[in-house]
């Protein structure tokens, strides 16, 4: 950005306190006072842990130029009513100032949503200059957020956009209007608070109809492998590109084969292209859609085919706990799946642990899965019940959401001991310290509540240290 504290005030709907307005912002707007540079705005605001008040001093320590807060603080601030609402304000004064050129595309779907993004901003960055949603920053906060980096080189901009109730996504592109919109799936994620599945279509499907017209170069990448989505195809104007495995999809995926370390190889088809070889370096066969969904869009953002398809077979993993493997020094690989989890993400990260340790002991540590409602319990036993038919070796189950994990694994089939509940992951970390030897695989997953990144971290340490040899 570049403006001054007077023009953010006005844009922001704020009020200067303590402050010349002749000021200039000429950074970013950044509410993480660790992450603040020279020229930034601090947007300081009460977080569920820490409040941003008291790290207003740090910020400025650090180069920000000012701060937006909600009460006085000794420094001097832009005072607002809502913090969400002025960095909102901002994102679409922003934009608006940006130049017409530049390609926004929106991505949602129950699962999958920043793998996909990582997968596209790789490749097209290749393309143009690219800016995407760091991380998972895809809610009221990550999206303006987000759209407040774009510059005015950029190219195309990834919006992340997710929701947990109808409308939702639906006020995230009319802060930021995007041309191509992807929807890579629908499935149970936050099914308590939408109630339905139907419910979350809807909701997901909020994304195609925001974008413009055919005519006005609006493009809605659909997943023709899912039925809900597929009919999306109705909800909009826009030009409709599908992608999948079936053979009648615009962009598709041919031979696909996993390996058994869990990496995907296939020939990518689009229209009017013979099959590419592609060969991807993150893990899981769910990573087969994922990769079509960012090649259906940056072929349709005019990158040629055979560039889509070194770029998808150079491109690697980029946000950690997401089937992030390490091979400890004695041995054990360890599968961190832990950023989230739901009944479909469980059922990917499984079937990637049983081919990854063929010949090997599996194990599955897993931990709940959040917002699921009603169907909590049954969708927690139906995970331990296909444990079982994965013929993973061992299961822990850990906290008391996750009990109905262990009690469908013991229930299925003749197994005897290699189900147990653990209280929580304290006990859980024990328990591996005792169990877990040379040559296992171990996956770890669980929703972010159940803080499963703590067993991963613990066993990697453990086993590093025990490899060392003694001085």
């Amino acid at each position: 950005m570049s403006l001054t504290i007077a023009e953010i005030a006005e844009i922001a709907g704020g009020r200067i306190q303590g402050l010349d307005p002749g000021l200039i912002i000429t950074g970013k707007v950044e509410f993480d006072s660790r992450k603040v540079s020279a020229g930034d705005l601090f947007l300081a605001f009460h977080g569920e842990n820490v409040d941003g008040h008291d790290y207003v001093e740090a910020a400025l320590a650090a180069g920000a130029v000012a701060a937006i807060t909600t009460g006085p603080v000794p420094a001097g601030s832009v005072l607002v009513t809502d913090p969400i609402e002025a960095i909102t304000r901002l994102a679409v004064a922003h934009v608006l100032r940006l130049p017409s050129a530049m390609t926004i595309i929106g991505i949602t779907g129950s699962s999958g949503k920043t793998s996909t993004k990582d997968l596209l901003a790789q490749v097209l960055s290749r393309h143009g200059r690219t800016v995407a949603t760091p991380q998972s920053f895809n809610n009221e906060l990550g999206f303006p957020y987000t759209a407040l980096l774009a510059g005015p080189d950029t190219e195309y901009l990834i919006l992340e956009t997710s929701a947990r109730g109808i409308g939702h996504i639906q006020h995230l592109t009319e802060i930021v209007p995007p041309r191509i919109g992807a929807v890579l799936n629908v499935g149970s994620a936050h099914l308590g608070e939408f109630g339905s599945v139907e419910a979350i279509a809807k909701a997901k499907g909020e994304l195609i109809e925001a974008l413009p017209s055919a005519s006005d170069g609006g493009i809605a990448v659909l997943n023709a492998d899912d039925q809900l989505v597929r009919s999306m195809s109705a909800r909009t104007s826009a030009r409709v590109v599908t992608f999948g495995e079936q053979a009648g999809a615009d962009v598709r995926a041919e031979r696909v084969q996993i390996g058994q370390d869990g990496r995907a190889t296939f020939d990518l088809v689009a229209t009017g292209e013979s099959g590419l070889p592609v060969a991807l370096q993150v893990r899981g066969a769910h990573q087969v859609s994922n990769a079509l969904a960012a090649a259906a869009i940056a072929i349709n953002c005019g990158m040629p085919a055979e560039q889509v398809a070194l770029a998808l077979s150079a491109a690697e993993p980029r946000s950690a706990w997401r089937m992030e493997v390490t091979d400890t020094p004695d041995g054990i690989t360890v599968i961190n799946d832990a950023y989230n989890a739901n009944p479909e993400s469980m059922r990917a990260a499984l079937k990637a642990l049983a081919t990854m340790s063929t010949g090997r002991r599996s194990i599955a540590v897993l931990g709940q899965m959040a917002e699921l409602g009603d169907s909590s319990a049954a969708e927690h036993d139906a995970v331990g019940r296909l444990i079982v038919r994965f013929d993973i070796s061992q299961l822990l189950a850990v906290g008391e959401v996750a009990r109905p994990i262990a009690h469908g694994a013991a229930l299925e089939g003749s197994w005897n001991g290699e189900s147990e509940w653990l209280p929580d992951v304290a006990a859980a970390v024990d328990r591996l310290a005792e169990f877990a030897r040379p040559g296992d695989v171990v996956l770890v997953k669980g929703s972010r509540s159940a803080g499963m990144e703590r067993v991963a971290a613990a066993l990697i340490a453990q086993h590093t240290v025990a490899a060392e040899p003694a001085l």
